[in-house]
């Protein structure tokens, strides 16, 4: 079957959400131009990875190129609003690439399809007839900021964590490490 290759130059949208209660939360990335939406399934930590990575690679081109990026995104960008209904998922991800297109001055974020077998890193960014599907999104500076913060938002909106051992609290109770398995009592 041919690949798909769902390409996104100019996404009116293009966001982080998610669906479920915290700590059984799906999270979602839609990206949206037109009448058209794409949504693809993630991770939470790759969610935070694309999110640090995007933040280095604006660093990263501000310092090589010698070009003033915004260092926050801009109000008119940033977008609160929820995902797309219904979510259809096109795919779950599994390799995610990101660049600098210069020529545009865009961010570039690709996302593939998880596949049973390796993924060949030369069609990442690159439109080979083989490959996994897999969803392109070019992304103003701006837009790249507004994007990191609001997965940055979305990220820190689920289970608080443990004062002492940074995992997530349990709404159910937490037995945290850090006091060998015993639970606090309300005394303490």
């Amino acid at each position: 079957m041919a690949r798909v290759i769902h390409v996104f130059r100019q996404p009116d949208r293009f966001i982080v959400g998610t669906v479920g209660e915290p700590g059984e939360r799906t999270f979602y990335l839609q990206a949206t131009e037109d009448l058209r939406t794409v949504s693809v399934q993630l991770e939470k930590q790759q969610v935070s990875v694309l999110t640090e990575r995007i933040d280095a690679l604006l660093e990263e081109v501000q310092r090589r190129f010698d070009t003033e990026l915004p260092a926050e995104p801009p109000a008119e960008l940033v977008d609160s609003g929820p995902l797309e209904v219904p979510v259809e998922e096109e795919f779950r991800v599994g390799t995610m690439g990101l660049g600098w297109d210069a020529e545009t001055e865009a961010v570039v974020v690709e996302l593939l399809a998880a596949t049973e077998e390796e993924v060949d890193e030369s069609v990442v960014l690159d439109d080979t007839e083989e490959g996994p599907d897999a969803v392109r999104v070019f992304l103003s500076a701006a837009y790249a900021r507004a994007f990191a913060e609001r997965a940055q938002r979305v990220i820190e909106a689920g289970r608080k964590p443990c004062p002492l051992c940074s995992e997530p609290l349990d709404p159910n109770g937490h037995i945290c490490p850090r006091q060998n398995g015993y639970r606090r009592s309300e005394e303490e």
